[in-house]
């Protein structure tokens, strides 16, 4: 059965973050994730994940000035120190919260720049984190982001972020795989999903480590004509995923309050057979 994480960046917004933990837990959530937690008090963010029986499951490196339009340093020139600093701060923070994943995110490439230099960097920066990270037993993911959403965005395509981990080989460097994401840039998600997780190579392991979801158009609640999510959760379990899979999406009702409760009715059948499973277990 699929493991649903709330994006607490995304979901929940009509309240503080220190408030999001336990509507999350109260709606039947078991894991979070955040996308940049670093500006809050961190004793007080791993205080409720522990009252609430919550695993924080994912986190973002910091990816430079957000505000000045950075998404990103792993592809960054001139930025290593910079890089370097953040990937330290998130492996701290991951343990003091309990996280084995950090997102690391390329960052936008311009017009004018070499895009095999900008690779070369990728990898060489990706290749150190993950040796620093090896040593604090956490998961680096890269993820595809779609150029609609962020213009510019380095690494767009599963194809390619799959062929970046191959070729750096570090054990703990995964794909994050965004299925709206990879809808956007790619369709064909179920395709892609056999593909991911049932590599054709023989001995070949698959190399997604973590899952995110949202509905297309509009990144909404997971309900959409154009991905058949009950199907799309089905094959996940049939090829034998057993990661989390988390909720980064826009409720559509937002900002109202109770938005986001209000549209998990799609979750209703997975929490019942999820409080199904904890009672049997505790029996």
């Amino acid at each position: 059965m699929p493991r649903f994480a709330a994006n607490l960046s995304w979901l929940y917004d009509e309240l503080p973050l220190i408030d999001r933990f336990a509507q999350a837990a109260r709606d039947g959530f078991l894991g979070v994730e955040c996308l940049f937690p670093y500006d809050h008090d961190r004793a007080a963010l791993r205080g409720e994940l522990d009252e609430y029986g919550l695993e924080w499951v994912l986190l973002n490196a910091p990816p430079g000035d957000w505000a000045a339009g950075d998404r990103g340093l792993a592809a960054r020139p001139g930025r290593e120190a910079e890089f370097q600093h953040g990937i330290e701060q998130a492996l701290d923070w991951a343990q003091a919260l309990g996280s084995r994943r950090v997102h690391v995110m390329a960052g936008l490439s311009q017009p004018h720049e070499n895009a095999d230099a900008l690779w070369a960097l990728y990898q060489r920066n990706l290749d150190w984190a993950a040796r620093q990270a090896a040593g604090c037993g956490v998961t680096l993911l890269v993820e595809p982001i779609n150029p609609i959403d962020m213009p510019g965005y380095l690494l767009t395509r599963q194809a390619a972020a799959h062929r970046l981990v191959s070729e750096i080989g570090a054990p703990n460097l995964m794909v994050q795989m965004d299925l709206y994401h990879c809808q956007l840039v790619e369709g064909e998600v179920t395709g892609w999903l056999t593909g991911a997780l049932r590599p054709d190579a023989p001995g070949a392991a698959s190399r997604v480590g973590h899952m995110q979801v949202a509905g297309v158009p509009g990144r909404h609640e997971p309900v959409s004509d154009v991905i058949d999510y009950p199907s799309v959760f089905e094959l996940i379990d049939q090829l034998g995923y057993t990661g989390w899979i988390g909720c980064e999406y826009r409720p559509r009702m937002a900002p109202a309050a109770g938005a986001t409760t209000a549209g998990l009715g799609w979750m209703a059948g997975y929490l019942q057979q999820q409080r199904f499973e904890r009672a049997e277990a505790a029996s």
